[in-house]
């Protein structure tokens, strides 16, 4: 049992650091979420990298990586913060999904686009009245010839809004079916007539954005439907083992930058004549965060390897985000403790992180759902 990246592995992790702290560090991603701004810049670097297309197929103009890679590309992005890395990963785990179950012509309509930068993808499920109950979604797709008829409402669509960007959009398109049953994945343009975006004014989450959508007739053609008509949960479902770990990748890089800057206050800052690091309540406290961040990465790579192997690991992936997200949480709350007035204070960081931790155990399922789907996994 080895615990070491392969060489190939190491230095792509030390390009993609380097690459974070040299293009653009701490203050590109501080302002970023005080002036609420998408990170266009920092996709679009990525797309001339070629990196957008990190886990789609080189016939496509992808780089054909595997789950190891992508999480060591989202552990880099979600160093000083995961909320302006998401656009990547929402994109990147969205079109996996037009790789497993779109047509050829989709493939090589969007797939080549996407991995220059020219589309973006994001994915919208959540409703007003369907948020971890996400199969109980009533926005509804109707036939009209060779076109749907999207009517109904979604909230808290992640980068809905950005330029240039599709939504995959789950709606209902049998009613009669069982809930699971009739529900259909379709790719809408989010500059389709008869849809309307507001941007809310969230917590975290402020450079990305999130969005409440309302669909009134909108038309889009049946091609863009994505696989088969009424299976979009069982793509949903298979989707969520990536979702997971682009996630947990993220909320892993920012969690050790946590710690980092942390223990870099605490060896700095002298009270009592000596620095705080010093004192065993202090040195406490950064241990533990320290075990735990170590912890993280261990079952979040562990999680990558599975997925990297083809192995079913809705467990692990669940386990993956969980802790990942709770310890982003524990780790920023922690450091707002050790730096006590200054972590109110946005130059330093930490309350970005604090508030982007909270977030990271609501969004992408929550807490009590990663629970949930570990406890089926154990048979109960």
């Amino acid at each position: 049992m080895y615990f070491e990246f392969t060489e190939e592995q190491a230095l792509w992790h030390k390009t993609v650091q380097d690459f974070v702290d040299k293009e653009f560090g701490r203050e590109y991603y501080r302002q970023c979420d005080q002036e609420r701004r998408y990170p266009y810049e920092l996709y679009k670097r990525l797309a001339e990298l070629g990196w957008i297309g990190i886990m789609l197929p080189e016939e496509y103009g992808g780089m054909g990586s595997d789950a190891i890679m992508y999480t060591i590309l989202n552990e880099g992005l979600g160093k000083y913060g995961v909320d302006t890395g998401t656009p990547v990963a929402l994109t990147t785990f969205t079109a996996t999904n037009v790789v497993r179950y779109g047509t050829e012509e989709q493939k090589q309509n969007y797939l080549p686009k996407v991995c220059k930068g020219e589309i973006r993808f994001s994915i919208s499920i959540t409703e007003p009245d369907a948020g971890s109950d996400a199969a109980s979604l009533k926005i509804s797709a109707e036939q009209d010839g060779d076109d749907f008829v999207i009517n109904g409402q979604k909230v808290f669509s992640t980068a809905a809004h950005a330029e240039n960007n599709i939504i995959c959009l789950a709606a209902r398109t049998d009613k009669t079916a069982p809930k699971h049953k009739g529900i259909s994945l379709i790719l809408v343009p989010n500059n389709t007539p008869g849809l309307e975006l507001r941007r809310l004014n969230t917590l975290a989450r402020r450079a990305t954005g999130t969005n409440e959508i309302f669909f009134t007739d909108v038309r889009v053609p049946r091609s863009n439907l994505l696989g088969e008509l009424n299976h979009g949960w069982e793509y949903l479902s298979g989707h969520l083992e990536i979702e997971r770990l682009a996630v947990a990748g993220m909320n892993l890089g920012n969690a050790q930058t946590a710690l980092n800057d942390a223990l870099d206050y605490a060896k700095d800052r002298v009270q009592f004549g000596k620095p705080i690091a010093q004192f065993q309540v202090i040195k406490h406290m950064l241990a533990d965060m320290a075990l735990e961040v170590d912890a993280v990465r261990l079952i979040v790579y562990r999680a990558a390897w599975m997925v990297s192997q083809g192995k079913p690991c809705a467990r692990e992936a669940s386990m993956a985000k969980l802790f990942a997200s709770e310890t982003l949480f524990k780790t920023a709350t922690n450091g707002m403790q050790i730096l006590g007035g200054y972590a109110q204070m946005p130059e330093y960081d930490m309350e970005r992180y604090f508030r982007e931790g909270k977030q990271a155990m609501v969004g992408g399922g929550t807490s009590q759902i990663q629970r949930s789907v570990i406890a089926r996994g154990l048979g109960l």
